[in-house]
């Protein structure tokens, strides 16, 4: 499969349990997202397979996970193997995903380094000492933890980061011990299906890893039904998550859910430096990041500069086929959604809020849209957008900032741009989000630091190091010693 941007005759095989197989269920066609045309088909299982995938995942984690140097081993071998695809890669994305080369080559990049920090865990996976000697009586003993792999991991991924979210949480499961079924958006499986087949080649055994796309009703479905899946990697809406949460149970999960993304600059900010990011936040991946900026909160003071030099930067933003090499902004995941984001648009114009910078929709396309003018009662202003559409909201005191960010159901990141200390730390204290990036923008995100938000955005965190330790759990082991 070297070519995953032209549609084929057969389905693009499962990965079952390592293999790739035929599929018993529907096939499952793949647009391209710009020309809204067929441009590939993937195969899906029906429930019977994902049963087996189960199956197999359990067998071979009873068997036993190779040792942590050689799963490290396994993830460097991908590394090398994604890196010299990595075009192919960029191939699919633009075609299955509508990314820009920039966001696609973005993509491959930053996989990389996922492998790269999931093969440095794999190897140092560690507990730690117990100083039961420190307690009355126990002057005999000595304890140790050990982190062990949970079983089977199943990882749910969404369209919006088609590789490095899958390996986000396919490789820290591995480096960990575990086994892992992966059910890939259904508008996204090829990059997904591509991985799982390098990451066997790279020597992942048998059972270890299989893909699996498909609709929740069947592959899901199963998933959660099966008391042998000991874990729950999701990212996706907070609806979804709410009932994959319910239906777990007791067993655990990992929860990286909706968000209304807000970005505050104090009247101090250093705007010649903050505003290219704030572009490259808001508009990347047509905005279908859950960092992406939807709310810019600027103070007062310098409002007036900012909405005037951001409505000439986004109007001048190239938009539209993904394929020419200067496009920033391609199409959302499908037309659907295009027509979502284009009503909510001009319903908040309708109702009062300025377009500063934006256009008609052709297709799948919106072009990048800038509003002010936009209150809490528009679904611009209330709802996770997921398009290529910012809208700048004044405010008077940081006091009132915070609480705007407050005031929303979700909590994933915020960034502020400010060069006041107390400011800055006034704001990471008070900010109810898992991440307050100071001079950054709230989608400013390195893959090794921990990644996850509070209230309606979810629990847990991704990052290697720590998806690794979310992934295991921790065993008491106690010596009592002959003459202690």
């Amino acid at each position: 499969m070297n070519d995953r941007t032209a549609a084929d005759a057969e389905p693009i095989a499962l990965l079952l349990a390592g293999e790739r197989v035929a599929g018993r269920g529907a096939p499952l066609p793949v647009l391209d997202k710009h020309m809204l045309a067929p441009g590939a088909v993937a195969a899906t299982p029906d429930r019977g397979q994902v049963v087996a995938a189960i199956d197999a995942a359990h067998a071979a984690f009873r068997r036993g996970a190779p040792p942590p140097y050689e799963r490290g081993e396994m993830l460097d071998r991908a590394r090398v193997l994604v890196e010299q695809h990595a075009q192919e890669f960029v191939r699919t994305m633009q075609m299955e995903a509508g990314f820009t080369a920039s966001d696609a080559q973005g993509e491959v990049r930053r996989c990389l380094e996922t492998l790269r920090l999931s093969a440095e865990e794999a190897r140092r996976l560690a507990g730690e000492v117990i100083p039961l000697a420190g307690a009355p009586g126990q002057s005999g003993r000595v304890g140790f933890t050990l982190r062990v792999p949970l079983g089977v991991v199943a990882a749910i991924t969404p369209f919006n980061s088609p590789l490095n979210t899958v390996a986000h949480k396919v490789a820290p499961a591995l480096a960990a011990g575990n086994a892992v079924i992966l059910k890939p958006a259904s508008a996204t499986p090829l990059t997904a299906l591509r991985l799982g087949e390098l990451l066997a080649q790279a020597g992942v055994p048998k059972g270890f890893v299989s893909v699996l796309p498909g609709s929740a009703s069947v592959v899901a479905e199963a998933l959660l039904g099966d008391e042998r899946v000991r874990f729950f990697a999701f990212t996706g809406s907070t609806e979804v998550g709410r009932d994959i949460q319910r239906r777990a149970g007791l067993r655990r999960t990992q929860m990286e859910l909706g968000s209304i993304a807000c970005t505050i600059l104090c009247d101090d900010a250093d705007v010649d430096a903050a505003l290219p990011k704030v572009v490259g936040a808001a508009y990347r991946k047509a905005g279908q990041v859950c960092t992406s900026i939807q709310l810019l909160l600027v103070h007062a003071s310098i409002v007036d500069d900012v909405q005037a030099r951001l409505a000439q930067a986004v109007a001048k933003l190239p938009f539209g086929d993904p394929r020419k090499p200067d496009t920033v902004c391609g199409p959302v995941i499908s037309e659907q959604e295009a027509v979502r984001i284009d009503g909510w648009i001009r319903d908040a114009v309708a109702r009062g809020a300025k377009l500063l910078a934006g256009g008609e929709r052709r297709g799948a396309v919106v072009p990048p849209t800038l509003l002010a003018g936009v209150d809490a009662t528009m679904a611009v202003g209330c709802q996770e957008v997921f398009g290529p559409v910012m809208c700048i909201v004044p405010f008077a005191t940081l006091d009132e900032a915070i609480e705007r960010v407050n005031a929303t159901p979700y909590g994933l990141a915020t960034g502020i741009f400010t060069n006041r200390l107390d400011d800055a730390f006034a704001a990471a204290r008070r900010l109810e989000v898992g991440g307050v990036h100071v001079n950054e923008t709230s989608s400013s995100r390195v893959d090794l630091m921990p990644y996850g938000g509070s209230k309606d955005s979810g629990f847990g965190r991704e990052g290697p190091r720590y998806a690794v330790h979310e992934m295991t759990e921790e065993r008491i082991v106690t010596f009592a010693l002959r003459g202690g």
